[in-house]
């Protein structure tokens, strides 16, 4: 698969169809306003269920304790005292004792007829009669719910005693229960209103929060229907969305930036390709003569092929090398430079035949890639040695500890022709070779792959002057790499 292709995938995974997100964001949207009605709907209805009770059993508690406590003060002033009916009669002073607020008062004579009305005035059954008629002051008997017009009381009859009739005390229990039913109504109308405003508020917060996600959402739709990844992300803020919308916004970039590299990448590589192929299919070309050359013309032509496959084959190599030091798998380890340089250094004596001398100083070790680390090592060594061929001084490698905190340093030094000005700056570019080095061997990716081992370790590449002539060239680690940073690689 290209990479162009897997960029389409991702974005195609990461966004999915238009319809299909919009869907999502309308449902993200329901689900909070029915969720904030829901929540709301069981704890009001909780709430006022539990307050109901309490408040209805406050209230019956209360009312029955005043009946009670009514019906008692009556009992024990019969029974202290020797009472008439008249006593208890409606236009006798005194009476107020036993009338508290919403409580009615009848009275029976001996015979059970009714000597004083209440108001209303109460029924009389066979009970209550026998209980007038009763010899023991204070016997008593109770009703529950009796209808009495279009009310209901409670009712108790207390016998005088010696048959001299009776005294009827009632509450209105109707009231009472037409006030809870008037709580009950106002609760389950105020549990209505807190569910629709729970309902609004939910439906209001998702608004809120959905606004920037389907800003987000138009933006990957917008990518994935334009193929352009420099579409800014207009997200703020620092919650969840926020860091996604910053966390998408930084993903484009990469993206962008790794279609970047890859369209350079192959523009250059078609590019520098064409000269050894050109080269390649000229001398071909010439095989179907080879009869008809002279012998030094023949072995001329043989190494000449021979020179340009191992140049088209060691771009080829620098090329996949490049490649994948820019997406390393590779997990990062404790690495020691100073031995990485001794051992690059011993492999590099063996293929050039020069003197290499490797120094170091401080603490070397570092976290990195190994196989990257010496690649780069591999690659300063061999520009040292093909820029100053016929040197008879050694080629010098300086490890150093941290000067900076964290940082381990990697210089090889040469007394090669050294380097242009104007090519210090660009030496590090692909493909790029100075002027004085066109001639030479090489693809002009060497440096452009310690370029890329250095940024990914959290280091830069550097190019100096020598004293006394040549050149210092090196990079920087910090132990940092660059899927630890969770950062891109700048200027890659």
């Amino acid at each position: 698969m290209s990479g162009r292709a897997r960029l389409r995938a991702r974005l195609r995974a990461l966004v999915g169809r238009p319809a299909r997100s919009r869907a999502r964001l309308s449902s993200l949207r329901t689900t909070f306003a029915v969720t904030f009605a829901v929540v709301a709907a069981a704890v009001t209805l909780l709430v006022g269920v539990l307050s109901y009770n309490a408040a209805a059993r406050l209230v019956r508690v209360d009312q029955q304790s005043v009946f009670a406590q009514v019906v008692q003060d009556v009992q024990q002033e019969v029974r202290q005292y020797r009472r008439l009916p008249e006593d208890f009669s409606s236009s006798r002073p005194g009476h107020e004792v036993i009338r508290p607020s919403r409580t009615d008062v009848q009275v029976l004579g001996g015979d059970g007829t009714i000597v004083d009305h209440g108001s209303p005035a109460l029924p009389v059954t066979a009970r209550d009669r026998a209980t007038a008629a009763a010899r023991k002051a204070g016997t008593t008997v109770e009703y529950r719910d009796v209808a009495v017009a279009s009310d209901v009381y409670r009712v108790a009859t207390v016998a005088l005693g010696d048959g001299r009739g009776a005294v009827q005390v009632a509450q209105e229990f109707s009231d009472t229960e037409d006030l809870l039913r008037t709580l009950q109504r106002r609760t389950l109308v105020i549990e209505a209103a807190v569910v629709v405003a729970a309902g609004l508020c939910g439906w209001w917060l998702a608004r809120r929060i959905t606004r920037r996600l389907v800003v987000l959402t138009s933006a990957a739709e917008d990518v994935a229907r334009t193929r352009q990844l420099d579409i800014e992300v207009p997200v703020t803020g620092y919650d969840e969305v926020g860091r996604l919308g910053r966390a998408f916004d930084h993903m484009l970039g990469r993206l962008a930036q790794s279609e970047e590299d890859q369209r350079r990448l192959v523009q250059d590589a078609g590019h520098e390709l064409r000269t050894p192929l050109t080269s390649l299919r000229t001398n071909i070309s010439l095989l179907r003569r080879i009869d008809e050359l002279p012998p030094a013309t023949r072995e001329e032509l043989v190494a000449d092929l021979t020179q340009e496959a191992r140049e088209l084959t060691d771009l080829v190599n620098e090329l996949v090398d490049l490649a994948a030091g820019q997406s390393p798998t590779e997990p990062p380890q404790k690495v020691d430079l100073a031995e990485m340089a001794e051992d690059a250094a011993a492999q590099a004596r063996r293929r050039t035949g020069r003197e290499i001398v490797v120094r170091a100083c401080g603490d070397t070790t570092t976290d990195g890639r190994p196989g990257m680390l010496q690649r780069a090592v591999s690659n300063l060594l061999e520009n040292a040695a093909k820029f100053d061929r016929d040197g008879t001084a050694p080629i010098e490698v300086v490890v150093s500890g941290p000067a900076v905190p964290g940082t381990v340093r990697v210089e090889v030094l040469d007394r090669g022709p050294g380097i242009a000005d104007t090519d210090l700056t660009r030496i590090f570019d692909r493909f790029y070779r100075a002027a004085d080095a066109r001639s030479l061997p090489g693809s002009g990716l060497g440096l452009s792959i310690v370029r890329e081992v250095a940024l990914s370790h959290g280091g830069a590449p550097f190019a100096l002057h020598r004293e006394g002539g040549g050149s210092v060239i090196g990079f920087t680690v910090t132990g940092a790499t660059a899927a630890a940073r969770g950062t891109s690689r700048a200027g890659t």
